[in-house]
């Protein structure tokens, strides 16, 4: 019969069942699991000597710094080292940032007032510089805030639509 048995005390046969477990044996075993492990897993790591062999590969360049265009409010054109660009004097200021760096690649950040038009204007004088890796620059959304416990969401036809 599991667990021990308790005399109530007044001298009768009612014996009740103990229903406590001890944890004690338990928490020393995982301290001594624990232990173990924390010794044992950075032996684990180890790894198996080989003799690499040589080769005669390029090694791999560092990350090149991209060309950043920005097109402000005012649909002004410029560049990350601050030199203000007209569409007439951007294909060669261009040109030249692409023969210095073929492989580099072009961030255009446009702000959000300035219409589509003239971002997609300055993305094809990108193009027609010569480069080939063009990327558009926007500002994360901001997480939206959970709906309050216990209120309802806003939904249906009176419901107004969240950005994303």
């Amino acid at each position: 019969m599991a667990g021990a048995l308790l005399d109530s005390g007044d001298g009768g046969d009612d014996y009740a069942p103990l229903a406590e477990i001890n944890v004690t044996p338990l928490v020393d075993v995982m301290l001594v699991l624990l232990i173990i492990f924390m010794v044992a897993a950075p032996l684990m790591m180890v790894g198996v000597p080989v003799d690499l062999p040589k080769t005669s590969a390029a090694k791999i360049g560092q990350p090149q710094k991209p060309v950043i265009l920005t097109v402000d409010k005012a649909g002004t054109w410029s560049i990350e080292n601050g030199q203000v660009l007209t569409p007439e004097t951007a294909p060669a200021a261009l040109q030249a940032a692409h023969q210095a760096n073929p492989d580099a690649m072009v961030y255009v950040r446009g702000d959000r007032d300035v219409p589509y038009g003239k971002v997609m204007e300055a993305m094809g004088v990108v193009g027609q510089a010569g480069f080939t890796k063009v990327s558009l620059i926007a500002q994360g959304a901001a997480p939206q805030p959970a709906a309050a416990a216990g209120a309802p969401a806003a939904t249906g036809a009176g419901a107004a639509p969240t950005a994303p």
